[in-house]
């Protein structure tokens, strides 16, 4: 059995390894154990993933369910394992630390804490609360004892402040805070990439997943970008696949999908017995 702060030592020296790696995003312990099979170095959780299977939308679930479907994914796989835990369950500062509490007794090894509030009044904090919400996380995880990789994310671009001057600006201001990973979802072009990766000194994460605006392993390696994810996406193209067998059952009574689909035999291959 590997330990949590082997996995902890792990996850961290891919971050200062020689080429950008893929975290690859998964939605249950099936999926874990598919892409430990398939080589990935390490997985991460998706909050909109995690809301799916249990037929929500994303930001609709609670802490307690978010670190069970964690645990779960983690108990999968000899990965180390990130989580993406929203905003942290709450607004105050001690929100964020507790989750980050919690996500080091499950046995996870990271987690991202974000800037968006769920509020579509007020869909960002402002810098000062979201700088103290990751200072607060920032302590929690390096009271685990190894290290914890704590990524700090600026929702800007998809909550509708595309500023990349501001970007930038709350990056370094949570890179100051104590972050170890820092992420902005959305980031238009390589160029916003480039630009970013220039500012801070911490490893970027690019999120892929958004058509437009997901660009090859190569070109954000040679961005800056030192980890990729793919959020939902994986997620997605599952869901894809079982909504077009079904609709094509539905509409014509047919069994066509079965010519592409996995056979069980091949399936089983890849979980416990």
């Amino acid at each position: 059995m590997t330990s949590q702060s082997e996995k902890a030592e792990r996850f961290r020296a891919l971050h200062a390894g020689p080429a950008a790696f893929v975290i690859g995003n998964v939605w249950d312990a099936g999926s874990a154990r598919m892409l430990t099979d398939l080589g990935y170095v390490a997985l991460a959780t998706s909050s909109g993933a995690c809301a799916g299977v249990l037929g929500r939308r994303d930001g609709r679930v609670s802490r307690q369910e978010a670190i069970d479907h964690a645990r779960a994914i983690v108990e999968a796989s000899a990965l180390p394992v990130s989580a993406d835990l929203e905003k942290g369950f709450g607004d105050a500062p001690a929100d964020a630390a507790e989750t980050i509490r919690q996500a080091i007794q499950i046995g996870l090894v990271g987690a991202s804490i974000e800037d968006a509030t769920g509020d579509s009044v007020r869909p960002l904090y402002d810098i000062a609360q979201a700088t103290d919400r990751i200072a607060a996380a920032a302590e929690a995880a390096r009271s685990a004892g190894f290290g914890f990789t704590l990524t700090a994310r600026t929702e800007n671009f998809l909550r509708g402040n595309p500023s990349l001057d501001d970007t930038i600006k709350r990056l370094i201001a949570f890179q100051d805070a104590g972050a170890d990973v820092l992420m902005a979802p959305g980031l238009p072009d390589l160029d916003a990439v480039r630009a970013v990766c220039a500012a801070v000194s911490r490893p970027v994460n690019f999120m892929a997943g958004i058509r437009g605006r997901s660009f090859s392993v190569a070109e954000l390696a040679a961005a800056g970008v030192r980890r990729v994810s793919v959020a939902t996406s994986f997620y997605r193209a599952a869901m894809t696949g079982l909504l077009t067998a079904a609709r094509e059952l539905h509409d014509s009574g047919t069994f066509g999908y079965l010519d592409t689909s996995l056979t069980s035999a091949e399936l089983n291959r890849f979980m416990a017995e």
